[in-house]
């Protein structure tokens, strides 16, 4: 049975840490993040998060019902510092272009954070707002509102999409990162033109191109598709 989540109210009330710290849902995600940065995805757990704290691991469970309810408002802090770092115009291109650049931002700014949250829906306030945000200015495009929920289908799934690939990338260790990116070099563009003619041709750009994310340029197709689809303005 999953315990019983104390009200934020309630818990703050509490006695501090032994560092004399009075924990709040908001700090235990920032330290997580932290956990999570110096520890890799698979290295969030109740015991080494409580040390960080200086409480017992027990103590979390004050605030979340499992480490499957911290892992979720992680996912939602991140979505939390995407939409608090965007500022709408008024155009719907521009908001929607600058709105997936910074939540695909937000994630790869805590790469073993976003391996472990893309791909999870927390059902959280802020996640909740961005949700909003997105099918707000869609809908006030004009599309009719089953398209506008496929757009914003395709655009959230694709921002996160590329936020996991980005970060997987991101939080590998140094070494294999590079031996990767090394490889459009020492291996793509050495192959002979005789048995790969298209690769041969394109090498160069490949090596130039392939070490960056692709997420800008997938983020401009949508665009131009949705933009595609917009009524004709009226006189």
């Amino acid at each position: 049975m999953a315990k019983q989540v104390v009200p934020e109210t309630a818990r703050r009330r509490r006695r501090p840490t032994r560092g004399g710290t009075v924990l709040t849902e908001e700090l235990i995600v920032r330290t997580a993040l932290r956990v999570l940065r110096e520890h890799g995805s698979t290295g969030l757990t109740a015991r080494r998060l409580g040390a960080a704290l200086g409480a017992d691991a027990s103590t979390l469970y004050r605030y979340f019902t499992g480490m499957d309810d911290l892992t979720r408002a992680i996912g939602d802090e991140l979505m939390g510092r995407a939409l608090d770092s965007w500022t709408a115009t008024g155009h719907w291109r521009t908001d929607l272009r600058a709105l997936g650049l910074a939540i695909h931002a937000a994630y790869l700014a805590h790469p073993q954070a976003a391996v472990l949250t893309a791909s999870r829906v927390t059902g959280r306030p802020r996640e909740i707002a961005v949700d909003e945000t997105i099918l707000g200015i869609l809908r006030g495009t004009g599309l009719p509102d089953e398209s506008a929920v496929r757009v914003y289908h395709t655009f959230i799934d694709q921002s996160l999409a590329f936020a996991a690939l980005d970060a997987a990338s991101l939080a590998l260790a140094d070494t294999a990162r590079t031996r990767d990116e090394a490889m459009w070099h020492s291996t793509y563009a050495r192959l002979p033109a005789d048995t790969h003619p298209h690769i041969a041709a394109t090498a160069h750009l490949l090596a130039r191109r392939m070490p960056h994310s692709a997420y800008p340029a997938a983020l401009q197709m949508l665009l131009d598709h949705i933009a595609a689809q917009l009524p004709p303005p009226t006189a």
